[in-house]
């Protein structure tokens, strides 16, 4: 009784009417009517990427699932059983399918405008980036599961190493004439998201990249070179998995000392990444006039991009949380 009062009767209505239609004759038409929706949101800076997450963040698992469906794989089941097949995909009865239908819709319809992305830049790289990136990956995957805390800080510390080692190599091949800075979305989720975007900003500094969040959406628009961007990636979601293992060990599990513990853990972690890539550059002086002009061309791009950005105060509200944080950043060093 409570949720029917908060029921919006126009949505009901429409879904009402789609509920009784023929599906064979109403299910390309919805396609059709998802397209343009869709069209128009990437018309206002929204990729599919972007979509989806933003059905994860604001609707139930059945819009996300009707999300992917219509963005990643119409082409897999013909439009006339589009809703239908949803429908038994979700154990949805007719008037709970069309609903969903019409609210992801809505959403995506009421969507403002955002900074749109610059496409990324043709490249005449060679292959050794990729496998470069692919043991990265197999390193981090290693640091998340194993038990032992020492084995787990030897191998983000290999992996970090690799990741600047992969950068600098990259800095130091000719330029191609387009390459150049490029932006990529990345998603800050709930709970906690000034601390996690904290986080996301100190990996995206470390690495030559800069982070703008845009706390309404869910998501920290980082602008760099895309083999940075790859590490900035990776890396931020192999600490994030790590800080939460570490902070569900912590003696309270309050949300001033989940906060407080993340804050800790992204200003720590900031600090010894930036000491790493300092020294992993010193290390190598030949490249550094190379990094600076790459430093001053993703400045560049991320004034052209976003003018004007304000700034987040966040403080901590529990010093048990900021000391477990802390703690857990330092177990976490990443520098080789």
């Amino acid at each position: 009784m409570v949720e029917a009062a908060y029921r919006d009767p126009d949505l009901d209505a429409g879904a009402s009417m789609l509920a009784a239609a023929d599906w064979q004759q109403a299910g390309p038409e919805v396609v059709a009517l998802a397209g343009r929706v869709v069209a128009d949101c990437r018309r206002r800076g929204w990729e599919p990427p972007d979509l989806i997450r933003m059905a994860r963040r604001e609707l139930r698992p059945e819009h996300v699932s009707l999300a992917e469906s219509l963005l990643v794989d119409t082409s897999t089941e013909p439009p006339g059983e589009l809703l239908a097949a949803y429908g038994r995909r979700e154990r949805l009865d007719r008037f709970s399918t069309a609903t969903a239908v019409l609210e992801l819709l809505r959403l995506y319809g009421r969507l403002p405008a955002i900074t749109p992305l610059a496409a990324p830049p043709p490249s005449g790289r060679p292959g050794k980036p990729h496998r470069m990136l692919a043991r990265i990956r197999a390193l981090l995957a290693k640091a998340e599961s194993t038990a032992f805390p020492e084995e787990a800080e030897a191998l983000s510390a290999k992996a970090q190493h690799l990741m600047a080692r992969h950068s600098i190599d990259d800095a130091l091949l000719p330029e191609h004439p387009t390459d150049g800075p490029t932006a990529r979305r990345i998603g800050v989720d709930r709970p906690y998201e000034g601390a996690k975007a904290l986080l996301l900003d100190a990996v995206a500094a470390a690495n030559r990249c800069q982070s703008v969040w845009s706390g309404d959406f869910g998501f920290s628009t980082v602008i760099g070179y895309p083999t940075d961007l790859d590490g900035v990636e990776l890396l931020y979601t192999s600490l994030l998995l790590q800080a939460d293992s570490a902070m569900h060990r912590g003696s309270s599990k309050s949300k001033n000392f989940r906060h407080s513990f993340l804050l800790a853990y992204a200003g720590r972690i900031r600090d010894r990444l930036t000491a790493a890539a300092t020294d992993e550059a010193a290390a190598t002086p030949e490249v550094l006039p190379v990094l600076a002009t790459r430093d001053l061309a993703v400045a560049s791009t991320t004034d052209r991009m976003f003018p004007a950005t304000t700034t987040h105060r966040l403080k901590p509200r529990d010093p048990s949380g900021w000391h477990h944080g802390t703690a857990a950043a330092d177990r976490a060093t990443l520098g080789p």
